[in-house]
């Protein structure tokens, strides 16, 4: 029962964080920003996707409806992700106009334990220009990835550093999702 009420009451923020401002004029009732027809279709949709998605939204733990894990992943994505990312940016160009490339796949080790911070980790590094989450070892929680330029201090250790690929991502990413 908390799970439905929980993605619901998530599934209805969503919905007026998205509807804002979309009154229509001619409405009897304004609430807020909000018309009462409006709210009342999103009262019903969100109990509707509250009942089907309750068991896929919200597992066995409500740890990411804390709103500090929620503060904690905003300051993951506009700090360390997006400097990365325009880093990772400046480098692919260079590579593409200098020709200078060595790709090739490595394994790294973020020893990470939930699923979702593992999935948060592969798609960062998959955003990240010059890399690609290729495959996961389900038991270990190791990333094979694809990167553009293979460093060769790199290779000396295996599973290769994680700073070399992902900077601080898994360092964030379990104060997020562990």
């Amino acid at each position: 029962m908390l799970a439905f009420i929980v993605t619901t009451i998530i599934c209805f923020i969503t919905y007026l964080l998205l509807t804002t401002g979309s009154t229509y004029e001619g409405s009897i009732l304004n609430v807020f920003l909000w018309s009462l027809e409006e709210i009342i279709f999103g009262l019903v949709l969100s109990v509707l996707v509250g009942f089907v998605a309750r068991k896929i939204f919200v597992k066995k733990s409500f740890r990411m409806a804390n709103p500090v894990r929620w503060l904690s992943f905003l300051g993951y994505l506009f700090g360390p992700f997006f400097v990365q990312l325009a880093k990772a940016n400046i480098d692919v160009a260079y590579r593409v106009i200098t020709g200078k490339i060595k790709p090739g796949i490595v394994k790294i080790k973020p020893d990470l334990k939930t699923d979702l911070g593992i999935t948060m980790l592969a798609n960062s590094i998959t955003l990240t220009p010059g890399t690609l989450s290729v495959d996961i070892d389900e038991d270990s929680n190791d990333l094979y990835i694809h990167w553009i330029n293979v460093k060769e201090e790199a290779l000396k250790k295996t599973p290769v550093d994680c700073k070399y690929i992902c900077a601080s991502f898994p360092k964030w990413i379990r104060r997020v999702a562990e």
